[in-house]
């Protein structure tokens, strides 16, 4: 994806910082009304990564083609999915997992950015000292269960909803059914309301407010940069357009991309429009550009036509199944998107490609396969993030270190689990078990080996993430359990942070 630093001012990605004040649009109506059937008209919201939608330049540049567009902002999901499908709309921009929840009568088009930490999981250190762990989270919430239901507080129908959907769906420790559940409109609330609240064991936060947790001493324990490509920003077009005037859509995706292609600009040019903007120091501002990545219209093509955008609709849908947001994953996820309105934009950035490489072959790289995102976060130290939920068990021939089928089958799942997680940030410890039937020095070789089995395991499936085995024998035995009881016998996948 491109660097930030080439892009238009004007430029957007789901940053996930609503500004203080409302922008100011265009009178919204049904452009077909108006004997306008050049006119488009785009459903989004004022996340900072929708500007350009909402931009004079994209505008200016669909006039160039007769093409009038007037965007407004609809904060309610299901209504922005109800207008496209009533007509009142031509696109929408929102995310994939509010696509697949909300079901527009649409395809997706296009593709916006991907977040790499804008959104994060922020602990209430400041109230309760030692919660540093979603596994100390977990025991906090245990140890309140007599008194009144500790609260965790977010943005609703927003990327960081979804986050929390997705550890829910991955953490043993982490169920939002254990909260009493605050969704709140913007970011700016929930991290007002952690700071002031007892009650809020953790917030689920966007920039600048993540990293104003971080500097005043709260934990951020898990962001979207540990799961990049989680959370994903897309444009949708109704059926009805692509039914009646297909060509309209390539024209819009032609001028919105031409806007971030041949955007080469400074860096600080877009912190201080994001800055002007929202309202924003140029260190918040700042902080917003490091939580996304952009795509070009090369690699918004290249996302849908090698299966990458496939992969994330089954990844995406698996956890909203999971979490009983959706009934099911899409059986043809191939129905959800084309990417044949992409051609001409991408045929123009292919020119572009050709021109700057002359003279600037690094650049064209980045044009043609991306970029992340110069983000350069700080972690403390390594710390424990908690254990993977299991799908299934990891279970081996009696006595012995070799997987059955069915725990080799455990193992395929949880890899494509473990994929998903960013392996500059985050590493694995496998930890193994044993009842305490038999000898103390058997059991302990016993569970080390096992776990060394399943790192390796892990390895042949073509993970590179830092791997370590621990083996426990029976210190850590179940209190759920009798001591001999074979179910002490288990294998734990826990995640744990990387120090940058």
């Amino acid at each position: 994806m491109i660097l930030v630093s080439i892009l238009s001012l004007l430029l957007g990605g789901s940053l996930f910082f609503w500004r203080s004040q409302s922008i100011s649009t265009q009178s919204f109506q049904r452009l077909g009304d108006k004997g306008n059937s050049k006119a488009i008209a785009i459903l989004g919201d004022t996340f900072s990564g929708y500007s350009t939608f909402r931009s004079d330049r994209l505008r200016q540049a669909l006039k160039e083609v007769q093409i009038e567009a007037y965007y407004k902002d609809e904060f309610n999901q299901a209504r922005r999915a109800r207008l496209l499908n009533e007509g009142q709309a031509d696109f929408l921009v929102t995310t994939l997992d509010q696509f697949l929840k909300q079901k527009p009568q649409g395809k997706i088009v296009g593709l916006i950015n991907y977040t790499i930490g804008g959104d994060a999981v922020v602990l209430n250190t400041k109230q309760y000292p030692n919660l540093r762990s979603l596994q100390a989270l977990n025991q906090l919430v245990q140890q309140r269960r007599s008194q009144n239901q500790l609260g965790i507080i977010f943005a609703g129908d927003s990327p960081s909803e979804y986050l929390g959907l997705l550890l829910d769906a991955k953490f043993e420790a982490f169920r939002l059914l254990d909260f009493q559940t605050i969704k709140v409109v913007d970011a700016a609330d929930a991290w007002k309301q952690l700071q002031s609240n007892s009650n809020l064991a953790a917030a689920i936060l966007w920039e600048p407010f993540v990293t104003q947790a971080r500097q005043q001493g709260y934990t951020v324990v898990l962001s979207s940069r540990d799961t990049p490509g989680a959370i994903v920003d897309v444009i949708v077009a109704s059926d009805r357009l692509l039914q009646s005037q297909p060509e309209k859509i390539s024209a819009f995706l032609e001028a919105y991309y031409r806007l971030i292609d041949t955007s080469i600009s400074d860096r600080l040019l877009l912190q201080n429009q994001i800055a002007r903007d929202s309202n924003l120091s140029p260190s918040d501002a700042r902080s917003v550009l490091q939580g996304i990545d952009f795509f070009t219209s090369v690699e918004a093509k290249n996302w849908m036509s090698d299966g990458t955008l496939e992969k994330r609709i089954n990844s995406t849908a698996a956890v909203l199944t999971l979490t009983g947001r959706i009934e099911q994953v899409p059986p043809v996820p191939q129905n959800l998107f084309t990417y044949q309105f992409l051609n001409r934009a991408a045929s123009q950035t292919q020119k572009l490609i050709s021109s700057i490489r002359i003279d600037n072959p690094k650049l064209a790289d980045s044009l043609m396969e991306g970029v992340a995102n110069d983000s350069n976060f700080e972690f403390e130290t390594t710390s424990n993030l908690g254990n993977l939920r299991v799908q299934g068990e990891i279970e081996f021939q009696f006595g012995s270190t070799t997987l059955t089928r069915k725990g080799k089958q455990t193992l395929d799942r949880l890899a494509k689990q473990i994929a998903e997680f960013n392996l500059q940030t985050v590493a694995i410890r496998v930890i193994g078990h044993t009842s305490r039937k038999g000898l103390a020095d058997l059991n302990q070789k016993l569970s080390q080996q096992r776990a060394q089995e399943v790192v390796n395991y892990l390895k042949q499936r073509g993970l590179q993430h830092k791997m370590f085995a621990v083996g426990k024998g029976f210190s850590q035995l179940r209190g759920d359990l009798s001591p001999y009881d074979n179910r002490n016998q288990r294998t734990e996948i826990q995640l744990l942070r990387l120090k940058s």
